[in-house]
C-alpha cells in the first residue's frame, strides 16, 4: 500500500535524527576503553548523516519517490527482506546496524562459561570500580591506528562523493577511485515516473507483415501485461526473469541480448524457457512460426472509471515495437556469432 499521508516517513527521520544528535550529549561519559571507538561511533553518524542529506535533497527537488515509493519507510524494507526483493542489499543494510545495539542487547550471543568473554567483561568492571587503572594491550593502540587511518582514509574519499552530492547534477552508482569505495551507488539512483513494459506475442502465420496475422500474447508470472490481471504479491522469491524484462523495457534490445535468446526459446518451445512464463498461448498445438516483442506504457486504471469496471486493472498504450519479427532460422546466425546452441538443435 502506498503511504500518501507522510507522516510514516517524518516519524522515521526523526528517529534518524535522535540517533544522530543523542550520542552527542554522552559521549564525553563514555569510558576511553568502551567499545566502539570513538571514531567508529563517529563514523556510523556520518554514514546517517548522509542518509538525512540525501533524503532532504529528495524532498527539496520534489521527486516523487519520497511519497509514493515510501523511499525510507521500515515497512517497504521489511517487506523486500521477506519478498526476497532485492533481500541480500537489505540485509547488507540492517547487519552494519547491530554496532549500533547495546552491549546487552547482544549479550545471548556470548557464551557465559568461565573465562569466556562475559566473565571477562565482568572481572573488567569490578577491577574498574575498585579504582584500578586498567593497563591498555598493544591490542588497543593497534586498533587506535588502524581505527584513525581508517577514518583519514574515509574522509579523504569522501571528498568527491559530497561535492557530488551537493551537485545540482549529481551522478548516481558512481565511483571515483579504482577501488570502488565510498562510491555513489544506490539501488535505486533514479526512478523512472512511467512504466513501460515489453510485451512478448507470437504468431502461427506465415507472414509476420500480414495485417491479419493473429499475434498471442505470453504472460509472465509476475510483471504486467494481461490488462485483467491485477498485481501480484512476490514472496518468499522475486522473479528473476520479470526483474530482467523491467529493466530491459527502458533500454533496448541490443542491451538486452538475451531477450532474444528467450525469443528464440520460444519459437523452439523450449521447456525449461516455457517453465519460467505464466501462459503459454500455443499449448497443445505447433510452436509459433515467428515471436516480436511490443513496447508499451502501462499505467493503473482508476478507482470507479471505465476501464476498472471492465475488470481492468491496467491502461496500457503502444509506444511502437521493440524488436522486429524473428524465426529460427533468421537467428541461427545471431545464436551462431554468440556460440549460443541452436534451440532446434537442444
Amino acid at each position: 500500500m502506498l503511504d500518501r499521508s507522510g507522516w510514516e516517513s517524518q516519524l522515521l527521520e526523526t528517529g534518524f535524527l535522535g540517533i544522530f544528535l543523542c550520542p552527542l550529549w554522552t559521549l564525553s561519559r563514555l569510558p576511553s576503553h568502551t567499545p566502539p571507538s570513538t571514531i567508529v561511533i563517529w563514523g556510523f553518524r556520518w554514514l546517517i548523516f548522509r542518509i538525512m542529506l540525501g533524503a532532504g535533497l529528495i524532498k527539496i527537488r520534489g521527486d516523487r519517490c519520497w511519497r509514493e515509493l515510501t523511499c525510507m519507510d521500515y515497512h517497504y524494507e521489511v517487506l523486500l527482506i521477506v519478498s526476497g526483493n532485492l533481500s541480500f542489499l537489505n540485509w547488507l543494510t540492517i547487519v552494519p546496524s547491530i554496532a549500533c545495539f547495546d552491549d546487552t542487547s547482544l549479550a545471548f550471543l556470548f557464551s557465559s562459561r568461565q573465562g569466556g568473554v562475559k566473565d571477562q567483561l565482568a572481572q573488567m568492571q569490578v577491577k574498574r570500580a575498585a579504582g584500578e587503572q586498567l593497563p591498555l594491550r598493544y591490542g588497543c593502540y593497534v586498533r587506535k591506528v588502524v581505527n584513525i587511518s581508517f577514518g583519514l582514509l574515509i574522509a579523504y574519499l569522501s571528498v568527491p562523493v559530497i561535492l557530488n552530492l551537493l551537485n545540482s547534477r549529481q551522478v548516481m552508482n558512481t565511483s571515483f577511485n579504482p577501488l570502488r569505495i565510498v562510491n555513489t551507488y544506490g539501488a535505486f539512483g533514479s526512478i523512472t515516473k512511467e512504466r513501460t513494459e515489453v510485451i512478448i506475442q507470437g504468431t502461427s502465420s506465415m507472414d509476420p507483415n500480414d495485417p491479419t496475422a493473429v499475434w498471442e500474447e505470453y504472460d509472465f508470472k509476475c510483471k504486467p501485461g494481461d490488462l485483467k490481471r491485477r498485481p501480484c504479491f512476490i514472496s518468499p522469491y522475486h522473479y528473476r526473469l520479470d526483474w530482467l524484462m523491467w529493466f530491459a523495457a527502458f533500454q533496448t534490445y541490443e542491451q538486452n541480448e538475451w531477450i532474444i535468446h528467450l525469443a528464440g526459446k520460444l519459437l523452439a518451445q523450449d521447456e525449461a524457457a516455457l517453465s519460467l512464463m505464466a501462459t503459454n498461448p500455443f499449448a497443445g498445438r505447433a510452436p509459433p512460426r515467428w515471436i516480436r516483442a511490443e513496447h508499451f506504457k502501462y499505467k493503473f486504471s482508476r478507482p470507479g472509471g471505465k476501464h476498472a469496471g471492465d475488470g481492468k486493472w491496467w491502461i496500457r498504450k503502444r509506444i511502437g515495437p521493440y524488436f522486429p519479427p524473428v524465426n529460427l532460422q533468421g537467428l541461427q546466425k545471431f545464436y551462431e556469432d554468440r556460440s549460443w546452441p541452436h534451440p532446434a538443435q537442444a
